[in-house]
C-alpha cells in the first residue's frame, strides 16, 4: 500500500499542462542539435538565381563534422565496475549486469554529450525471461522528456518529470513522474490534457536520474554540439567555395585568336582536335595560341584546414582527429596533443560516474535492498581507454608493485581491457595455485560450525 496518497487528478493535469509548453521550447532546441548532428545543416549561402550545379555544390559541401567530436569523447566512457572501498562490488552491481547496461551505457552517454542532458529512468519491473522482480534501468531521450527542478543546480533528485511519446492513434502520451507515483496522462494536438490513471512506483524520490553535462551553478548545460555550430556553417561555407572553384574555375583554358575555325556540312564550327599526341600549327603568322591558367586552389585548403583547426580547439579535440593527419610523434607527445580531450574526459567521468552511482542506489531501494541503498562510499570504476602499448603499461604497473610494495592483485584492474569477472577469475586461479592460501581455506572451512549439526543436536535433546 502506498504511504503517500496520490495527487488530485486536477492537480496532476495543470502540472502536466505547465510542464508541456516547456518541453516544446526545448525541443526545438534540442531538434536543431539532433538535425546537425545527422548532417541536416542550414547550408551553405548561395545567390538566389544559383543554377541546379550551384545547388548540387551545395548539398555536397556539407562536411559534417560533429559526430567525430562527440565520438572522441563517448568512445573513451566505459563503465567497467562499481566497487566498495575495499575492491569488492557494490551491491548495485548486481542491477546493472541484470539491465544490459554495459551496453545501454553508450547511448546514454552520447545523448548527454550531444544534447547536454540525457536521463535515467528508474522503475519496479519483472525480468522478461525469469520473470523475478527488478528494477528495471532505461534511458530516455531528452527530446521526451523534461524535468523540473526547485534548484538545477544543487538538487540530486528532480521534483517532477513530464515525459512525451507519441500516441499511435495520435496526440501525446503523458507520463508525470513524483517522488511516489506515476501519473499517466493523454494529450491531443489542441493541448486538451486527459487524466488516466496514477501507479504508485516506491522508489521515495522522483525516479529519473539527469545525466547533464558539466553544469555551472544555474544549472545551464549545452552539450558538445551547439556551441560547435556556427563553426560548422563556416566549415561547410569554405567548403562550397572549394568545390565551386574546383568545378568551374580549377582547368587551364586553351585558346587560339587569328584562326578560322573549320566548319561541318551544317555549317557550324567544328572544335579543334587537340590531345597528347597533336601540335597546333597555322599558316597564317598572326595567330596566337594562349592559355588561362586555373585557379589555385591552395588558399581555398587551407582555408578549410583552419576551419577544421578552430573547430578542435574549441571543443577540445586532438586536431588530427578532424584532419585525418599524425606525423611520427613521440608517446609524450602524442599524450600532449591529447591532453586536452584527456582533461575534459576526467571532467565527464567525475560528473556522469556521481550519476550511475545515484542510478545503481536508486536500483537498489526500488529493489528493497536497504544496505544497498545506503552504499554512498563505492564507486564506478571507468575503464582505461589511454592508448599506450601493452608493454609499457604492464612495465609500470609491475615497477608500482615492486617498488612501491603494492600488491599484484590490487593492480589488475588497471589492465586496459581487463573486465572485473576476469580479475574475479585470475584471483581465484592464484588461490587455487598457492597451497598456503588453499591450506589457510580448508582449516578455515574445518573451524567453521555447521549449522546443520547443530540444529540436529538440538532437535535430538527436545
Amino acid at each position: 500500500m502506498p504511504l503517500v496518497p496520490a495527487l488530485d487528478p486536477a492537480a496532476v493535469v495543470e502540472l502536466a499542462a505547465e510542464l508541456l509548453p516547456r518541453f516544446r521550447t526545448e525541443r526545438q532546441r534540442l531538434d536543431r542539435i539532433d538535425k546537425y548532428m545527422r548532417g541536416q545543416h542550414a547550408g551553405p549561402y548561395t545567390p538566389k538565381s544559383a543554377s541546379k550545379e550551384y545547388k548540387l555544390l551545395a548539398e555536397r559541401a556539407r562536411t559534417n563534422l560533429l559526430p567525430l567530436v562527440v565520438s572522441g569523447v563517448a568512445q573513451a566512457l566505459y563503465v567497467s565496475n562499481f566497487q566498495r572501498s575495499d575492491g569488492t562490488p557494490g551491491r548495485g552491481w548486481a542491477h546493472w549486469q541484470a539491465n544490459r547496461m554495459d551496453a545501454r551505457q553508450t547511448a546514454i552517454h552520447r545523448a548527454a554529450l550531444t544534447y547536454g542532458t540525457a536521463y535515467v529512468l528508474v522503475l519496479p519491473g519483472v525480468d522478461p525471461l525469469t520473470k523475478v522482480s527488478m528494477p528495471v534501468i532505461r534511458g530516455v531521450s531528452p527530446r521526451r522528456m523534461i524535468a523540473a527542478w526547485d534548484d538545477p543546480a544543487d538538487d540530486d533528485w528532480p521534483r517532477y518529470v513530464l515525459r512525451v511519446d507519441p500516441a499511435p492513434g495520435g496526440g501525446w502520451a503523458l507520463r508525470l513522474y513524483d517522488a511516489t507515483h506515476v501519473y499517466y496522462l493523454s494529450a491531443d494536438r489542441g493541448d486538451g490534457i486527459t487524466f488516466v490513471r496514477a501507479e504508485w512506483h516506491g522508489a521515495g524520490v522522483c525516479p529519473v536520474i539527469a545525466f547533464r553535462a558539466l553544469p555551472d551553478l544555474e544549472g545551464r548545460v549545452l552539450g558538445e554540439v551547439e556551441p560547435l555550430i556556427d563553426s560548422q556553417d563556416r566549415l561547410n561555407q569554405t567548403i562550397f567555395d572549394l568545390l565551386v572553384s574546383q568545378s568551374f574555375g580549377s582547368f587551364a583554358i586553351r585558346y587560339v585568336t587569328g584562326m578560322a575555325p573549320e566548319v561541318d556540312a551544317d555549317g557550324k564550327p567544328r572544335p579543334l582536335a587537340v590531345d597528347a599526341r597533336r601540335l597546333l600549327m597555322a599558316a597564317d603568322p598572326d595567330t596566337r595560341f594562349g592559355q588561362l591558367d586555373g585557379a589555385n586552389l591552395s588558399p581555398l585548403l587551407e582555408s578549410a584546414d583552419a576551419s577544421m583547426r578552430h573547430m578542435a580547439v574549441i571543443s577540445q579535440t586532438p586536431a588530427s582527429d578532424l584532419l585525418g593527419q599524425l606525423a611520427n610523434l613521440s608517446a609524450e607527445a602524442l599524450a600532449a596533443a591529447r591532453d586536452g580531450q584527456t582533461r575534459k574526459r576526467t571532467e565527464y567521468e567525475t560528473g556522469f560516474g556521481e550519476n550511475w552511482e545515484q542510478v545503481l542506489q536508486l536500483a537498489s531501494a526500488v529493489a528493497g535492498d536497504e544496505e544497498g541503498a545506503r552504499e554512498t562510499a563505492a564507486e564506478v570504476r571507468w575503464r582505461d581507454m589511454e592508448a599506450r602499448s601493452l608493454s609499457q603499461i604492464v612495465d609500470a604497473l609491475g615497477k608500482a608493485a615492486t617498488m612501491l610494495g603494492i600488491p599484484p592483485e590490487a593492480l589488475w584492474s588497471r589492465i586496459p581491457g581487463v573486465t572485473q569477472t576476469e580479475v574475479n577469475e585470475w584471483k581465484a586461479l592464484r588461490r587455487d595455485s598457492d597451497p598456503l592460501a588453499a591450506l589457510a581455506d580448508t582449516l578455515d572451512r574445518q573451524a567453521r560450525p555447521t549449522g546443520t549439526a547443530g540444529a540436529h543436536d538440538g532437535g535430538e535433546a527436545g
